[in-house]
């Protein structure tokens, strides 16, 4: 299911089903699919089956990109059926491990948010600005959520602009300011007679969907395929024909960064790099019914892999280590 797909054209069950067979054929990415099919269950209802998830998932033998977030969302599952007392345990516990990775703090402290925990909901997002914001004027966008989500509460509970506040209204671009969209007083208006107030809050609102929606639908990036040196000689060795589209791995390395710097002169935005193995490229030339000797079958892999969240953003932030894995810096690697 795309992003932008109405919500009311959805079967969340028959959607959820479908991506947990998908994350049978695809064990490496599993994790992703299986948490968009509890997404998918707890929009239809049955939270016990997305708790279900969670926990398949967090039992696994594999390791998990992100264990904290997979707890997040399920302590905020749990919340909403009944299981404050487990939901609460959890939480605590993702505080005290300290994750580095900005979700799971937004999760739980939204989950304290919506509960009416608006003290302890601002203690955690400022937990988490102060683990991974640091002094920074020019905080990463994965960290935007903090900074608006803090703003939010702090707004609710009355606190006087800070530092921090005033670099979300920065980084803010909706026409409506955050201060307008999070002051408590808008819940008053949607009770008033007034038209012209009325009018007002859906124009508030509206921005307020909008810059959801270009935060949670961004299209899929122009997606490049990489293999890595073991990867690419395990492939080459198991279908020798593809040697035409990858010379040796020092061109196909090149290749990749002057096809992104072409794409990016050319005005082509959200491009990304993905990375394939040859089990997964199998699978995916068998759920194609083709074989994988074929070349024009090497793009269509690189989209789905796109598809399924695998892409990383390309060109590589300041300071980031090169796309290629060599371990240095992109400035001196591949970007130099």
């Amino acid at each position: 299911m795309r992003p932008d797909t109405p919500a009311e054209n959805v079967d969340h069950t028959a959607e959820a089903a479908r991506l947990e067979r998908t994350a049978g054929l695809y064990p490496e990415d599993a994790e992703t699919l299986l948490l968009r099919a509890a997404a998918h269950l707890e929009l239809s209802g049955d939270r016990p089956a997305a708790t279900t998830l969670y926990d398949r998932l967090l039992a696994s033998a594999e390791t998990l990109d992100n264990p904290a977030l997979v707890r997040a969302l399920k302590a905020s599952n749990l919340w909403e059926y009944g299981h404050e007392a487990e939901a609460r345990a959890i939480i605590e516990g993702i505080r005290t491990a300290a994750p580095r990775d900005p979700a799971p703090w937004v999760i739980v402290a939204e989950a304290l948010e919506s509960h009416d925990e608006l003290e302890a909901a601002a203690e955690t997002f400022g937990e988490a600005a102060r683990l991974l914001l640091g002094s920074s004027d020019e905080p990463p966008a994965t960290t935007h959520p903090l900074l608006y989500g803090r703003h939010r509460v702090r707004r609710m509970l009355g606190l006087p602009h800070d530092d921090w506040d005033t670099l979300a209204d920065t980084l803010h671009t909706s026409p409506v300011s955050l201060d307008e969209l999070h002051d408590p007083k808008r819940v008053w208006s949607l009770g008033s007679d007034n038209p012209a107030e009325l009018v007002a809050e859906i124009s508030r609102l509206r921005a307020e969907l909008g810059a959801y929606r270009e935060a949670l639908s961004r299209p899929f990036p122009v997606a490049v395929l990489h293999w890595p040196a073991p990867e690419l000689s395990e492939l080459l060795s198991a279908y020798p024909t593809l040697s035409t589209e990858y010379p040796s791995h020092a061109e196909h390395l090149s290749t990749i960064e002057s096809s992104l710097r072409e794409l990016s002169a050319s005005g082509t935005a959200n491009l990304g790099i993905v990375t394939g193995t040859v089990p997964s490229y199998e699978a995916f030339a068998a759920s194609e019914g083709t074989s994988p000797a074929d070349p024009t079958l090497l793009p269509q892999y690189a989209t789905t892999l796109a598809a399924r969240g695998r892409a990383v953003a390309w060109p590589p932030g300041r300071g980031a280590g090169c796309w290629c894995g060599a371990g240095e810096s992109y400035e001196s690697c591949h970007g130099a």
